[in-house]
């Protein structure tokens, strides 16, 4: 099978080991793990970092590809392109279509407090997200995860449902394509700011979905006694005096607990905004502790 690929280099050197041809690899990240490796073994003409894809027809149609393949690529891929392969294009995205659609489902998937989430490998068209579906894997969501930890399990489950894709391609069992519902469809922005921001009057649990989404990176804003901090670990707590207003901080048994509508949560882990410090749980309680006695 004669592959264009797009997207981060695993997928393509995962498909060359199967014995595609890649034809040319278009790369989405500069620096990605990965890279050097590939142009060894397909070479270095062949692979691209970050390319504009729209000044590349040409040249994808003299390759003729038999499939083109998008895992990871974060940009449109132009018609042209997609139009150029033999047997057309597909990804492989990280939900279960319709469901969060858009740039970052593994976020909304966290805080929307989804209890399955999974793979889809779709026909790329137009329109983001929108394509038949080939087929899709379902995973079990933890509910410990945090984005990193399902970013993880769904890589390994969205790069095997990538290599039996295209090998059912080459085998000519070209999958049948679903629509998908657009009834059952959701959105899956990148965060704003004002969704990386703690918002202190919601309930703990739905804080704590939130900090887990945002988690390691780049964590959720908040301030306390004037310390501005992006917090990266926290659980919910029945322990709180039910004095403290929602934003009010107070140190229990060693640790920060902030109040929430309904509760407190427990401050775990969090970096400095300002110096991009690590801070543990004794960090945080020795920073609030010298704030609330000034």
């Amino acid at each position: 099978m004669r592959i264009v690929f797009c997207g981060l280099p695993l997928g393509a050197l995962l498909l060359q080991h199967d014995g595609h041809e890649i034809a040319l690899a278009a790369i989405s990240r500069a620096g990605a793990s990965g890279t050097r490796r590939l142009s060894r073994r397909v070479g270095q003409k062949r692979v691209l970092v970050q390319p504009d894809l729209a000044a590349m027809g040409p040249r994808v149609r003299e390759l003729g590809p038999d499939l083109l393949v998008s895992w990871f690529w974060t940009k449109r891929i132009p018609p042209e392109i997609v139009g150029a392969a033999r047997l057309g294009a597909f990804n492989v995205h990280p939900s279960l279509l319709p469901r969060h659609r858009g740039a970052d489902p593994i976020f909304w998937t966290i805080d929307a407090g989804d209890a399955v989430t999974g793979v889809t490998a779709h026909r790329l068209e137009d329109r983001y997200d929108t394509g038949t579906i080939y087929a899709q894997r379902e995973l079990r969501v933890d509910a410990s995860w945090n984005a990193w930890t399902l970013a993880l399990q769904l890589d390994r489950l969205s790069l095997a449902l990538l290599r039996d894709t295209v090998a059912r391609f080459a085998r000519g069992e070209i999958p049948a394509a679903t629509p998908q519902d657009e009834a059952l469809a959701t959105h899956a922005p990148s965060p704003s700011d004002d969704d990386l921001t703690i918002q202190w009057d919601d309930d703990a649990e739905r804080i704590a979905r939130r900090i887990r989404a945002a988690a390691p990176w780049p964590g959720m804003l908040t301030e306390i006694s004037d310390h501005a901090l992006l917090i990266t670990r926290a659980e919910p707590t029945d322990e709180v005096p039910r004095a403290l207003r929602p934003a009010e901080a107070t140190i229990l048994e060693g640790t920060v607990v902030v109040r929430t509508r309904d509760r407190g949560l427990r401050l775990l882990a969090a970096r400095d905004a300002d110096t991009d410090a690590e801070l543990g749980a004794n960090d945080l309680a020795s920073l609030i502790t010298s704030a609330l006695r000034r």
